[in-house]
């Protein structure tokens, strides 16, 4: 085992697992540690002010440190104690599986952090992202169930073919552009081709519309008033750069509502427009009537159609409860409604999220097809007829029968058996030397075997995944890209091994280091780097140490002026020392 479990990774299924990767801690070098002790020195200096308050108390809740990048062990410990637990995963995870974690209260943790060039905002999840922006919030009781709920709901979502290309797209380009040395023209032609998906999509589907209202509240989202919002979306809470651009008025301010499932946004750039919700709850009110739009909730003819356009493993259910789980690939409607449903490859059924016995992928490995709906002149469906009335109409052991269904599909041959769910309600007839046909086409015959037709007026539900996890093998997650790794040369080595040594002065695990003697060796042999000159000058301020305060401060002055864009970070660099410490 890649991780250290606990009580609530244990509950995991197998087929969300396979995401998980070993943190690493020992491959965090110290310029990471920096890199994330900035960051997290000017976020909470500023978040404590425009953030909303469960973002500080979360900060203690969850065991982050400011000066260290957290340890996935260790925040498990504390988590649990919400209820919560928390995974490293190599970058962005497939839409769904990323959902289905949130629902069983696992927070995914790209385990990585951003290049130091990249310390302002970088589009690839990263442990700052996750770690200081996503868990703080989850102590919040109210929005950690909004997250779990969230995160049952989006599971379920139909995606569409179109979404996955998406995915491998923007997962993409988050890998090349924290990439050491990656050129700026493959950066750009990703960019553009991300840029022309999102132009062709067609017709949204469930996941692109849910994946807009997890962007607008977990990701960039605000909650207060329109006039005086505060933070919450991780996405603000772990970019330094767009914390502070989205507080101005060069952000339109909107309250929150339904109108956020169909405004796009892109990955690549700050966000013109944000909601703000009155309060965590709300977010929930949101949710539930976007679920209530759902096939998952709706059914029906255009819940069929969705699953067909996905050309992804499925599930139909009944009004008799019989789940359908594959991958749907026909459905014959009249007066727009479904009247028979069919699969192909691997189909299982199942009642209650449980497969029936006899009827795994093994059974119905070439799918599965059945009419839908109530008998041709029969006011009563064959749901609803008790044992006299199946009688009455020869639905019976040994009859050889033909059932005329609406819409004009038609069931010939001798019934076997029937199958029943807990409520007594048969859901399952079992025929032999069996027919199926509709207008002159053959759907079913005798020598393919038994035929097994599934009983239910209506389609109740369509969603994504299967019924019963166990009924697929779902191990099939292969990665197409992995995070790239830097090949470190000599000199890199070199720059963090000055890193640590500052480190080790500043902890006090070794304080015979000459600070000095790292500032002149880093202005002669690292001269552009800003981020260690800004920890020495803390230092010196820290020990009073005036005239190495005042090299300090002329060797970033010369930074700025060959680096324009590294200004701003290194003024605020010294002014969160010039707060911290009193000469």
């Amino acid at each position: 085992m890649s991780y250290e479990s606990n009580p609530i990774l244990d509950k995991l299924p197998k087929h969300l697992k396979q995401f998980i990767k070993p943190q690493n801690y020992e491959e965090y070098t110290a310029i990471d540690q920096a890199v994330w002790r900035y960051v997290m020195r000017k976020n909470v200096d500023y978040l404590s002010r425009v953030a909303h308050s469960s973002y500080v108390d979360g900060l203690k809740k969850t065991g982050i440190s400011i000066d260290h990048i957290p340890n996935m062990y260790g925040m498990n410990r504390i988590l649990k104690e919400i209820g919560w637990a928390a995974v490293a995963v190599d970058g962005f995870i497939p839409p769904s599986a990323f959902m289905e974690f949130q629902a069983y209260n696992v927070l995914v943790i790209a385990s990585d952090i951003r290049q130091l060039e990249n310390i302002e905002y970088t589009p690839a999840p990263d442990i700052i992202h996750e770690g200081a922006g996503h868990a703080p919030i989850i102590a919040n009781p109210e929005y950690a169930e909004y997250l779990r709920r969230f995160g049952e709901i989006g599971c379920k979502a139909i995606s569409s073919a179109k979404d996955y290309e998406l995915y491998n797209a923007m997962r993409h380009l988050s890998i090349i552009k924290e990439a050491h040395g990656t050129p700026q023209e493959e950066i750009d032609k990703a960019e553009k081709h991300i840029e022309h998906l999102q132009e062709n999509m067609g017709t949204p589907s469930e996941m692109a519309l849910i994946r807009n209202l997890h962007w607008w509240t977990v990701e960039y989202g605000l909650i207060g008033t329109v006039e005086n919002p505060k933070i919450y979306g991780a996405g603000l809470l772990s970019s330094i750069g767009e914390s502070a651009w989205c507080m101005t008025d060069k952000v339109k301010k909107l309250p929150y509502s339904m109108e956020a499932v169909h405004t796009e946004f892109d990955i690549t750039k700050p966000q013109p427009q944000l909601f703000v919700t009155p309060d965590f709850a709300f977010l929930s009110q949101v949710l539930e009537d976007f679920a209530n739009s759902m096939a998952l909730r709706t059914g029906g003819l255009s819940g069929i159609q969705k699953l067909i356009a996905s050309k992804a493993l499925g599930t139909v259910e009944l009004s008799t409860g019989l789940q359908i789980s594959g991958e749907f690939h026909k459905v014959i409607e009249h007066e727009g409604k479904p009247i028979y449903i069919q699969t192909k490859g691997a189909t299982a059924l199942s009642y209650r999220e449980k497969e029936l016995v006899g009827h795994s992928t093994a059974h119905h490995a070439d799918g599965f097809g059945s009419p839908i709906g109530k008998l041709k002149g029969i006011n009563i469906a064959i749901e609803d007829m008790g044992p006299r009335d199946l009688k009455a109409y020869k639905i019976y052991e040994g009859e050889q029968i033909a059932l005329e269904f609406e819409g004009g599909i038609t069931v010939e041959g001798t019934i076997i058996t029937g199958t029943r769910n807990l409520m007594g309600k048969i859901i399952l007839i079992t025929f032999e030397d069996c027919t199926v046909t509709y207008n002159g086409e053959t759907l079913f015959q005798p020598e393919w075997g038994l035929y097994h037709m599934a009983v239910g007026q209506k389609v109740v539900s369509a969603y994504n995944g299967p019924a019963d996890l166990h009924s697929f093998d779902l191990i099939t997650h292969q990665i197409t890209e992995s995070t790239i790794k830097p090949k470190k040369n000599p000199k890199r080595l070199q720059l963090e091994q000055y890193y640590q040594q500052v480190r080790e002065f500043r902890e006090g695990k070794n304080t015979t280091i000459s600070r000095n003697k790292v500032f002149q060796a880093l202005k002669n042999e690292h001269p552009q780097d800003w981020l260690l000159p800004v920890e020495l000058y803390e230092l010196a301020k820290q020990g009073n140490d005036h005239g190495f305060q005042q090299d300090i401060l002329e060797h970033l002055e010369n930074i700025k002026r060959e680096n324009p864009k590294v200004g701003h970070l290194i003024d605020d660099g010294i002014q969160l020392v010039e707060t911290s410490y009193v000469s």
